[in-house]
């Protein structure tokens, strides 16, 4: 005889069975990457030198797989991008406001906004060339609201002369960059923009650090060219001035440019041009680390909000309105991560990118960034057939972080964020201990 089964028996049984082997499942997951990861830590000689801080986040779940230090401030370098990546993707909109002007009567009035792809090689041809170029209108350029430094907070004052430190400025051009091929047999260099090229100097002194180094407070360039048989080239920053950038735009556009300082047509130039996608600047800026298009970031999302180029105004404006709801208040001083005043834990840096992720599409946002032994600034280190990491670097003397995204060899795709200050061996060394970290989560999750 078969006894009567309430009709809900059975599928409870079944779903509490399969529960149970879900949350078990899940625990033996996370507890095999734990003991492992725990030994690393605590017996590494490299990370038992330094200080670390790391945690990994499956978003889907919403768990925290494994944390170290999450909680302590480090040193972000240039994961610092990744704040002026989200900062642009909230204010900027799909395309770069290039420049803000108005015509009246035989007169084109215009100001600048921060874009920074004005006959910059490195990013898509701008329409600022060719809308300035083409008009048959008299070009007068209004000096905008700008009251930075060209150096930010915190930064390495001798760092100047560097290809990374080019100045912060309301309207770039050529990157704000002078270029310098040094070609065999010849003494003088090509020099473009050719501007320059009255401004060179030759010395038999030899340089420091570099073949050819610019004065820090002007724009003479002297250069030691010795090597001779070989070919070289380097940019450098040129030091920037309303005048240089006039005579700049004056000597490219083959046309005379008026300069109006404190106008009150300031307040009325209510046409704006744009010149590339969003995107092709925050992809360039990601991959490669460039500085110089991160600090311009925060120049135009200033801009945009209150009409004037202060970093300050971005950052505030972000941390008022979208980053409230970090777990550590971020210490945030400038676009790029050269500024030492930086501070950021890595459970905030989680948070961030959970952030960013809701507002790009996955396969583009993984695109954007390097990818471990495939490109950007990872080319080079956690090399795997198919790339497991996708992450911003930051280094500065000492410093090392790693943020971004990994994918384990389930198909989950997770959230980290390592942070490393105060370690003295070779960088190199320390990222092989980091990618002991990675490889044990990918292949274990």
């Amino acid at each position: 005889m078969v006894k009567n089964c309430h009709p809900l028996k059975f599928p409870l049984k079944a779903f509490i069975l399969f529960a149970t082997i879900i949350i078990f499942g899940s625990c033996s997951s996370t507890r095999k990457i734990s003991k492992p990861l725990d030994k690393i830590f605590e017996e590494s000689p490299v990370f038992q030198q330094g200080f670390s801080g790391f945690m990994v986040v499956d978003p889907e779940e919403n768990k925290t797989l494994y944390s170290h230090n999450e909680e302590k401030y480090f040193t972000p370098a240039s994961n610092t991008k990744l704040f002026s990546f989200y900062a642009g993707l909230k204010i900027l909109g799909d395309s770069i406001p290039a420049l803000q002007y108005r015509i009246d009567n035989d007169t084109l009035y215009f100001k600048a906004t921060g874009d920074p792809s004005f006959l910059n090689e490195d990013l898509p041809g701008s329409k600022v060339f060719e809308f300035l170029k083409q008009t048959d209108k008299h070009l007068a350029y209004i000096a905008p609201t700008f009251t930075e430094k060209h150096q930010g907070p915190g930064w390495a004052w001798d760092d100047y002369n560097a290809y990374y430190s080019a100045e912060r400025t309301a309207f770039p051009i050529y990157g704000n960059m002078v270029g310098f091929e040094f070609q065999k047999n010849k003494e003088f260099p090509v020099v473009s923009p050719a501007i320059f090229t009255d401004s060179l100097v030759s010395s038999k002194d030899s340089l420091i650090s570099s073949r050819l180094r610019r004065d820090i407070v002007k724009n003479r360039f002297t250069f030691n060219n010795q090597k001779k048989d070989s070919e070289f080239s380097q940019v450098v920053p040129f030091k920037y001035s309303s005048e240089i950038l006039v005579n700049l735009l004056s000597d490219t556009l083959q046309k005379p440019i008026s300069f109006i300082q404190n106008s009150a047509l300031n307040k009325n130039l209510n046409n704006t041009l744009y010149s590339i996608p969003s995107d092709s600047i925050y992809k360039r800026m990601l991959k490669v680390s460039d500085n110089f298009i991160a600090e311009q970031i925060l120049l135009m999302a200033a801009n945009k909000v209150s009409d004037t180029l202060k970093s300050d105004i971005a950052i505030d404006y972000m941390k008022e309105n979208h980053l409230k709801d970090l777990p550590d208040e971020p210490m945030w001083y400038d676009g790029s991560g050269l500024s030492r005043y930086n501070l950021f834990t890595p459970r905030s840096m989680v948070k961030l990118l959970q952030k960013i992720k809701a507002e790009v599409p996955q396969e583009e946002l993984l695109d954007m960034l390097p990818a471990g032994g495939h490109s950007g600034t990872i080319k080079n280190y956690y090399k795997a057939d198919k790339p497991y990491v996708f992450a911003k670097t930051g280094t500065l003397k000492n410093n090392h972080s790693l943020s971004g995204y990994l994918k384990t060899k389930n198909g989950k795709l997770l959230i980290f964020s390592f942070m490393n200050s105060n370690y003295t061996v070779p960088t190199t060394v320390l990222k092989a201990e980091m990618e002991k970290v990675l490889l044990q989560i990918r292949d274990n999750y």
